[in-house]
C-alpha cells in the first residue's frame, strides 16, 4: 500500500470514528428514528451523485444487491443497534467483519493470507478489545443488529471485487438509490413522528445529516470504495480497526473520558497491529509505490 493511500485510509477512518459518535447521538439523544435518519442521508447522496447514474453499471442486479447490502442493509441495522447499545460496545461487535470479511474473502476469491497478516489482524483485535471491553457486558439486540450490519457490509465489500471496474462516483450514486428507496418505504411503514423528531431536534440536525451525507458517504465512502478496488480485502479490513480507536479518542475529547492504562495498552497493540498489516511481506515499508489498474 502506497504512504499516501494509507494516509487516505487513516483520514477516512478518524472520519468513521466521529460519525459513529454523532450517530449516537442523533438515533439516541435526539430520538430520530434510524430508517428515517438512514433514509435522509441516502436521499442526499442521491441528491449530489445523481449526474453519475449513467451509464447503468452491468449487470444491473449486482449493483442493486451492492447497494442493499452496503447501504440499507449496513446503516439500517447499525442506527437501530445505536438506539441502545453504547458507542464502545457496537465498536467491539463490528469488528466481527474483519474475519467475516477474511473469510469471505477466502471462499469466494481465492485471496490467501500469510501469517504476518494473521499476526498483525490478531494484535490489532485484542488492542482493540482490551480498549472497549467492559466487565459484564452482554450481547444485547441492539448488538445482535450492529454484528448483522457487519455481515451486510462485509459480504458487499467482498462482493464488490467481482464486479468490472466501475467510478466510486457511480457506485456511490448507485448505492444511495438502491438504499434511499427501501428505507424511505420502510421507514413510512414502520416508524412514526419523524418530523416532530426532526424540528424537535432543530438545526444540529441538519448539520449531523450534511456530515453525515457528504463528508462520510460522498467522500469517506466513495474514497474507501475506490481502495477495496486497489487492494486485497483482507488488507484492507484489518486497517480499519482504527475507526474503533479514533471513536474512543473523540470520546475523551468531547465526552471527558479519561485516557487509562487498559485504553493506553491496548491502543499500542491496535496499532502495532495496524503497522504490521501495513508492512508488506517482504519487509517493505507502506511508502512503496504499487501499481494497480
Amino acid at each position: 500500500m502506497t504512504l499516501r493511500d494509507f494516509a487516505l485510509l487513516v483520514a477516512i477512518c478518524l472520519i468513521w470514528g466521529l460519525s459513529n459518535v454523532l450517530s449516537k447521538l442523533v438515533v439516541g439523544d435526539w430520538a430520530i428514528p434510524p430508517l428515517y435518519f438512514a433514509a435522509v442521508r441516502f436521499a442526499l447522496v442521491l441528491a449530489v451523485t445523481l449526474p453519475w447514474l449513467r451509464p447503468v453499471p452491468r449487470p444491473l442486479w449486482r449493483i442493486l444487491l451492492l447497494g442493499l447490502l452496503m447501504g440499507a442493509g449496513n446503516f439500517a441495522l447499525l442506527f437501530i443497534g445505536l438506539q441502545t447499545a453504547s458507542p464502545s460496545s457496537v465498536a467491539v461487535v463490528v469488528q466481527a467483519g474483519v474475519p467475516i470479511t477474511t473469510l469471505l474473502s477466502i471462499i469466494m476469491l481465492g485471496e490467501r493470507i500469510h501469517w504476518r497478516r494473521a499476526l498483525g489482524i490478531a494484535l490489532t483485535l485484542l488492542g482493540v478489545l482490551i480498549v472497549v471491553w467492559r466487565p459484564g457486558v452482554v450481547l444485547s439486540t441492539g448488538l445482535i443488529f450492529v454484528l448483522g450490519a457487519a455481515f451486510s457490509g462485509s459480504l458487499g465489500a467482498v462482493m464488490m471485487k467481482q464486479m468490472d471496474e466501475i467510478a466510486p462516483l457511480r457506485f456511490q450514486a448507485w448505492v444511495g438509490l438502491t438504499a434511499f428507496v427501501p428505507l424511505s418505504i420502510a421507514s413510512a411503514f414502520v416508524e412514526q413522528g419523524q418530523w416532530q423528531a426532526s424540528l424537535a431536534a432543530g438545526w444540529p440536525f441538519v448539520a449531523a445529516v450534511l456530515f453525515s451525507a457528504l463528508v462520510v458517504s460522498v467522500f469517506a465512502h466513495t474514497a474507501y470504495y475506490g481502495l477495496i478496488k486497489r487492494y486485497e480485502a483482507n488488507l484492507l479490513a484489518p486497517l480499519t480497526l482504527i475507526t474503533p480507536l479514533s471513536t474512543i479518542a473523540f470520546g475523551i475529547a468531547f465526552t471527558g473520558d479519561q485516557l487509562d492504562q487498559r485504553l493506553i495498552i491496548g491502543s499500542a497493540l491496535a496499532l502495532l497491529g495496524v503497522l504490521i498489516v501495513a508492512v508488506r511481506k517482504t519487509g517493505a515499508p507502506i511508502a512503496e509505490a504499487q501499481e494497480h489498474s
